[in-house]
């Protein structure tokens, strides 16, 4: 008997930027997705003015969401759930505003509920913009902490994977100056164990080994840069990992970790602040890393990437991100044991 396919909850973003247009462009590739079933949370008639806007016709199953909110009927083949979140007349192509980000808040939490209430397997998500959705009145960093919140989770951290290169954070959405601060050694040990759960699931990279980052320069040339965080906080972190039984070592200098021999045998880098991981990986897999949310009761994967408003409804964006996205959320999806673990 044909096992049933994953159904992906995909959501389709801020409509200013470029999400609308790289769902329509995974959707006219859905061959490349026969090993799951892709759903858009999203507004059709959006969909429909992107699709123009690229020449081509959106053939697709579109159900209304608030239909589908009552009978729940299980969905076998890609769809669009209509959400009508948003007017055609208040769609500002490519600039941030209020309406846009009221409904990328209400595609989101549409899906957020579908994957809670088991009615979807996992949850990909589309690029918001955060002063959207502050400008609509919902004041998170991100979709990492909303996730968080939504599914009452304490133990979580943002990892982006890529076929060249792999990093888990050990702060995020913080400015330098706070990142800096809020280093703690239990903190660092909890990510360094959701990276090494991860690592047991993921289909790549093969190697188990977890490079942990230094945060001053030189990691801090033996307390001669900053306020000895290398000695106190950071290397008491690593210790632990290691008398737990996991494979990690550290802390590397920031400025030599990410070169080819390094990386050639490193499964995973856990990076003390935003840009010490998102530059490289930039620089390495742009349009191809996916965003991965470890911790949470449920499965999500991301783009790697932002609303894009300078190239939006331009019809050039690239839909890579998406594409791969979702099919990683279908491989852990696959891999029912561990779902409860990485997400």
């Amino acid at each position: 008997m044909m096992k049933e396919k994953p159904s992906i909850a995909v959501t389709m973003g801020d409509p200013s930027g470029i999400g609308p247009e790289i769902c329509v462009r995974l959707l006219k590739e859905i061959e490349s997705l026969q090993e799951c079933t892709p759903v858009i949370f999203g507004d059709s008639r959006i969909m429909k003015l992107a699709a123009q806007k690229i020449g081509v016709d959106l053939p697709i199953n579109i159900i209304q969401y608030n239909e589908w909110e009552e009978d729940k009927n299980p969905i076998k083949e890609p769809s669009i759930l209509d959400i009508e979140s948003i007017n055609i007349e208040d769609l500002k192509e490519g600039a941030i505003s209020k309406e846009s980000g009221k409904a990328s808040w209400d595609y989101l939490n549409a899906a957020i509920k579908s994957v809670i209430d088991g009615d979807m397997n996992a949850l990909t998500t589309g690029p918001i913009n955060k002063d959207a959705l502050h400008r609509a009145g919902f004041n998170y960093p991100g979709h990492t902490e909303i996730l968080a919140e939504k599914t009452n989770s304490s133990s979580y951290c943002m990892m982006q994977n890529s076929k060249e290169i792999t990093a888990a954070f050990v702060t995020c959405h913080l400015g330098l100056r706070e990142a800096c601060t809020s280093l703690t050694t239990e903190r660092i040990i909890e990510v360094i164990n959701l990276t090494a759960d991860a690592l047991n699931i993921l289909p790549y990279p093969e190697s188990k080994k977890i490079l942990v980052c230094g945060l001053n320069p030189h990691s801090g040339e033996g307390g001669l840069f900053g306020s000895n965080e290398e000695e106190e906080i950071i290397k008491p972190a690593i210790e632990e990992a290691i008398s737990n039984g996991i494979d990690v070592s550290g802390p590397i200098v920031p400025d030599t970790a990410f070169i080819p021999e390094k990386r050639k045998n490193t499964g995973a880098y856990v990076c003390m602040y935003h840009d010490q991981g998102h530059i490289p990986l930039k620089a390495l897999a742009f349009d191809n890393a996916v965003n991965i949310t470890l911790g949470l009761p449920i499965i999500r994967t991301s783009v790697d990437h932002g609303t894009a408003f300078d190239i939006a409804w331009k019809g050039i964006a690239n839909h890579n991100s998406l594409l791969r996205a979702i099919h990683i959320a279908t491989d852990i999806v696959n891999r029912k044991k561990y779902v409860s673990q990485v997400v």
